[in-house]
């Protein structure tokens, strides 16, 4: 049988694998395979590594989920690395000052910043390393230097002049000299290896026990030297995207009350297989209720770049979209109805809303009687509000920066015991909010994520988990870990990362041929970030779709945008058989993502 032509080899073996967005973060996590950590230890190197070389997609000061897998456990967790909104972020507050939507960048957007305790209990519960082993790397590119990929670049271009003239404290971190950094170019961030450095330090006086040393490099974040510095940098304001000069709302006392905590999967079951995901805090559960809808399809007789294909799935994701748009938020705060959003009987019903043409509406499904019309139109309103005032746009949000499918970050590691984790790292983008100079890095502006309306599950409420985009993908087969995936992209994320499991699960493709084909997206969703816009119908699709396939979705109604031919998506993959082999695969769109194994 001839080989499908990939534009790399499938990564196959038995020892471990790491796939990640960023080839450096990917060395990085196997060499602590290699120097005999497990996939916990080398998921932690990786994420840090990934705050140093990609910091226009995540940095220190952001937030990640975690779904982890420990060979012989029953089932996986998920780590909640999402930090809540702060005290005092009232939807009164926001409105005070004039505001119908959360700004996309500055400090009113602040939440906990929630990675570091993340990965920082998944070291402790699950890894077998010291904490100085696994910052080490992160430590040493900061110091010595790391070369810029060029969307970093691009994204210090595009902000240089606002860095210079309202940001003064990001100019001296990325502006060396008084330029910004060129493609390629070897740069480091000094403030960001003396902060974990300190760290470090600090965490050593514990006393040699490894856990205590972790609790203390806990609490020198959250309660120590970071959360003071946090807290001053929180109450100078700077100009945000309102086109005010605003505080931040953020507080030290937020930070040293918050901390990363354990929960259940959300799963969805099929084909034997059983999809894990975060619970509604995030949007993961779109990609079990697209599932759902799917299984009144036979997706295995339609070809996976066709055009039956691609609107079947386009039209069902619209409807698990609109379900989380109008029903998900955090459900500490809310009622989640997501038992009757992933049933059979309620999916059923949904079903019979797809037909042969694209649809035009937001149709979120009533649930239990409930009227869901208020929500609707409360949405609707929001999102043309949005359209026609721009509080900056995209992910990460600026006004200025040019708009680049698939921002954020995501690692997978598989190891030679059966330990499997996914984790999509984002937030404290460089150029979404002013840094702090004597740490070296920004805030996440997640709370952009809320709405400013109380009828909506996912309103703005202190200590309320925004309503986050991040969506890495566990999946297994009798209780054991065989797939992990995930890509940046914010609404897109589950989009792109369903599109791999099905050609896999359907169309029997290799990890690196279902991530090589072309691929495709809606915004036929209410946008996540600022502006929070909805484009009915509109699919984005890449150019190396046929022609045929473009007007045969161009008469079903969808409008169509054709992107770059190696544009869509950033899926990173690792899997693990029943016999022990491993494998990895990495996207080749951006020239950056890599999977590496043996």
């Amino acid at each position: 049988m001839p080989q499908r032509f990939t534009t790399r080899p499938e990564i196959r073996g038995t020892f471990g694998a790491v796939a990640s967005t960023h080839w450096i973060a990917s060395a990085v996590g196997m060499a602590i395979l290699e120097r005999g950590g497990n996939a916990f230890d080398a998921a932690v190197a990786t994420g840090f590594v990934l705050q140093i070389v990609e910091p226009h997609l995540n940095g220190p000061g952001g937030e990640v989920p975690i779904i982890l897998h420990r060979a012989g456990d029953s089932s996986p967790r998920v780590i909640c690395g999402q930090g809540v909104a702060p005290g005092a972020a009232t939807i009164e507050a926001m409105t005070a000052l004039g505001l119908d939507h959360i700004p996309g960048t500055g400090l009113l957007s602040a939440v906990v910043p929630g990675a570091f305790d993340a990965w920082m209990i998944m070291l402790r519960d699950y890894g077998t390393m010291r904490l100085a082993d696994v910052l080490e790397p992160a430590i040493g590119y900061a110091q010595n230097g790391f070369p810029l990929v060029y969307r970093a670049a691009a994204s210090i271009h595009a902000v240089a002049g606002h860095f210079r003239d309202a940001w003064p404290g990001s100019a001296e971190v990325w502006l060396a000299g008084g330029s910004p950094p060129m493609p390629g170019q070897l740069i480091t961030t000094p403030a960001i290896a003396k902060t974990y450095s300190r760290i470090v330090e600090e965490a050593a006086g514990a006393g040699p026990d490894r856990i205590a040393e972790i609790e203390a490099a806990r609490l020198a974040f959250y309660e120590g030297f970071v959360a003071e510095a946090v807290d001053r940098h929180c109450r100078c304001e700077f100009a945000d995207s309102t086109g005010q000069m605003n505080a931040g709302l953020l507080t030290g006392a937020d930070m040293a009350a918050w901390r990363a905590g354990f929960e259940e999967t959300t799963t969805y079951e099929t084909h034997g297989l059983t999809v894990h995901k975060t619970g509604p805090w995030g949007q993961g559960p779109v990609f079990l209720q697209s599932l759902a809808l799917l299984e009144g399809f036979d997706l295995a007789a339609m070809d996976p770049v066709g055009a039956d294909f691609t609107h079947t799935v386009v039209e069902c994701m619209k409807l698990a979209f609109a379900d989380r748009d109008i029903h998900y938020g955090d459900p500490d705060f809310v009622d989640v109805p997501l038992e009757t959003l992933l049933s059979p009987e309620y999916n059923d019903a949904r079903r019979r809303l797809i037909g042969g043409d694209a649809s035009g509406d937001l149709l979120a499904g009533s649930v239990g009687g409930t009227d869901v019309s208020d929500r609707v139109a409360a949405i609707e309103d929001l999102a043309r509000a949005g359209a026609e005032r721009d509080l900056g746009g995209g992910e990460p949000t600026f006004a200025d920066l040019p708009e680049f499918e698939g921002d954020t970050v995501h690692l997978d590691v598989v190891d030679r015991f059966g330990n499997m984790v996914s984790a999509t790292p984002s937030g404290g983008w460089l150029q979404s909010s002013p840094a702090i100079p004597e740490l070296g890095f920004n805030l996440s502006t997640r709370a952009q994520m809320f709405w400013l309306d109380e009828r909506l599950p996912s309103a703005l409420a202190p200590g309320k988990r925004p309503r986050t985009t991040l969506t890495p993908t566990l999946v297994t087969r009798d209780g054991a870990p065989v797939l992990a995936l995930g890509s940046p992209g914010g609404d897109q994320q589950d989009q792109w990362g369903l599109v791999l499991f099905l050609r896999r699960l359907h169309h029997r493709q290799n990890l690196q041929a279902a991530i090589d084909a072309p691929l495709f997206n809606s915004k036929h969703l209410v946008w996540s970030f600022a502006p929070r816009t909805f484009e009915p119908k509109r699919l984005f699709i890449e150019g190396r779709y046929g022609l045929n396939v473009r007007a045969d979705l161009a008469a079903r109604g969808h409008l169509i945008t054709v992107e770059d031919n190696w544009s869509l998506g950033r899926l990173c993959a690792v899997a693990r058989s029943s016999a022990g082999a491993v494998s990895a695969a990495a996207t080749p769109r951006f020239m950056q993502a890599y999977a590496i194994g043996r």
